[in-house]
């Protein structure tokens, strides 16, 4: 079918888009056509997301479809781990938390005394071991709030909540489980026997479909204040990265990606998962991709420290665009010093440069005073982080990686696209920039047999994106090696 015509909402952690995208059966094309803030809630109980708010939004993209000739179908894809429950009436017992709230600092500590050891936990799931992880928010949950989920009858991650919310459907999408800890990786399948022990009640579980499953038609009184378009709910890779590692443009199996935005998720797809005793030592995650593939990946803190040392300087009265903030940093003088980008100490929101400013005099390196020192030093230490991964995926794996293929919002700082290739001396492939909506609409276009396959979704937004390539400045290798080498000292490598 020619022009076939659908929408995508891409959810992520600040902000939140409805994006129609056009097949024309050689090229993809995408339109805006909605655009709204997602903004987490603070109360004394906790900090929230704003599901209500979030689910009149996307009916307001629904609408704005509608009023631009309507669409085919709607696929929802938004960040992972976070979730809600649901009573037996398919009412929202409480606002799903927002992924940063404060209620899991030292979870990890309760969890490995009192319920299962780290050593089991990854043994099963194959998750990265952060404190955010699904896994970790249900144990405070079932400590501090049981009589949640003591009344719950079902718990859906927030893609599967929303697609609940429009079609009445509760189904549980793959991609999205499985960054949470909760899923036996080899088994792709919940992990009943460590999730008992955690206390959670299997009847809480939902069928896992895969990605490319309908989930079914918008309720009655959706489709009548959305402009009765007719559109199915597909569940897409509903991971957002998921739905980035599906646009990468490679043409190989072997290829490097990084999702670069608020996180940077920097890994490769395999056919099977890696877990050994390497792979617990460098802390790689194990998630679920499309066509049985898996994601395995690092997640790195990315430009999160940029975002939000730039609210602070808002906050402060200065407000600076990216593009200040990066000529600003190019202005600066190199290597003076750099941060681990994962150490707790920059997770959550608050004074990052302050932060910063307090981690390089502890590591006894120069304190960054100006603007562009700060930032420079956030870039220079992201794209030694993402050197260190490289190296580490290539040891797990046996395999060398040359290329290096950046996706996401974050392709838009050119600056750190060009330190990524300097650092790593790796050639960087930079685009597309919408890789999330542009996995997003190709799902959907599988789906619906309009594309076969994810090799031929790749082909085809090869052909419908612009790629901007770097090549590492070899002339500064040495200087790059340097900083590396004083990199590794202070993240204690």
């Amino acid at each position: 079918m020619a022009n076939k015509k659908m929408l995508a909402i891409d959810l992520g952690a600040s902000s939140g888009r409805g994006i129609i995208g056009k097949f024309d059966g050689e090229k993809i094309t995408l339109e805006e056509i909605h655009r709204f803030s997602n903004d987490p809630v603070m109360l004394p109980t906790g900090f929230y997301w704003d599901t209500l708010r979030i689910l009149f939004e996307i009916k307001t993209a629904i609408l704005n479809a509608s009023h631009a000739g309507g669409v085919d179908t709607i696929g929802i894809d938004t960040w992972g781990v976070d979730y809600g429950y649901l009573d037996k009436n398919g009412a929202l017992l409480s606002n799903p938390y927002n992924y940063r709230d404060v209620r899991t600092e030292g979870i990890q500590d309760y969890v490995f005394q009192n319920i299962a050891p780290l050593s089991e936990i990854y043994g099963v799931t194959g998750i990265q071991s952060l404190n955010l992880n699904s896994i970790y928010q249900i144990a405070a949950d079932l400590r501090d709030h049981p009589w949640v989920v003591e009344n719950a009858e079902t718990m859906l991650f927030m893609p599967d909540l929303l697609g609940y919310m429009l079609t009445g459907e509760k189904k549980t999408e793959y991609t999205i489980a499985s960054t949470g800890a909760i899923l036996d990786a080899e088994k792709r399948d919940y992990a009943l026997d460590l999730l008992a022990k955690f206390g959670l009640p299997e009847k809480l579980h939902c069928e896992i479909v895969q990605p490319g499953t309908e989930l079914g038609a918008l309720l009655p009184a959706i489709e009548e204040e959305t402009g009765n378009t007719g559109a199915k709910v597909i569940k897409v890779a509903s991971h957002d990265t998921a739905s980035a590692v599906l646009a990468v443009p490679a043409e190989d199996e072997d290829f490097l990606y990084i999702s670069s935005g608020t996180w940077s998720l920097m890994g490769i797809e395999s056919k099977t998962p890696v877990i050994n005793e390497l792979s617990a030592k460098y802390n790689f995650t194990n998630e679920g991709g499309v066509f049985g593939t898996i994601r395995i990946l690092k997640n790195i803190m990315g430009l999160w420290i940029e975002q939000e040392s730039r609210r602070q300087w808002t906050r402060e009265g200065t407000k600076y665009s990216f593009d200040e903030l990066s000529e600003m940093a190019l202005a600066s003088k190199p290597f003076q010093c750099f941060i681990d980008p994962d150490d707790q100490l920059f997770a959550t929101a608050g004074n990052m440069p302050r932060r910063i400013r307090e981690y390089c005099e502890k590591t006894g390196q120069h304190v960054p005073e100006t603007v562009g020192e700060i930032v420079r030093c956030i870039f220079e230490s992201l794209a030694l982080r993402y050197r260190w991964t490289a190296e580490k995926l290539e040891e797990l794996t046996g395999r060398t990686y040359p290329v290096i293929n950046i996706v996401g919002g974050g392709t838009k700082e050119e600056m750190l696209s060009q330190f990524t290739a300097d650092a790593s001396h790796r050639k960087v492939c930079a685009g597309p920039v919408e890789a999330t909506a542009l996995g997003n609409i190709a799902m959907q276009c599988i789906a619906s047999g309009e594309i076969k396959d994810m090799w031929e979704a790749r082909r085809i937004i090869r052909n419908s994106t612009d790629i901007k390539e770097y090549a590492p400045d070899m002339e500064n290798a040495a200087a790059w090696d340097e900083a590396y080498a004083r990199f590794l000292k202070i993240i204690g490598e």
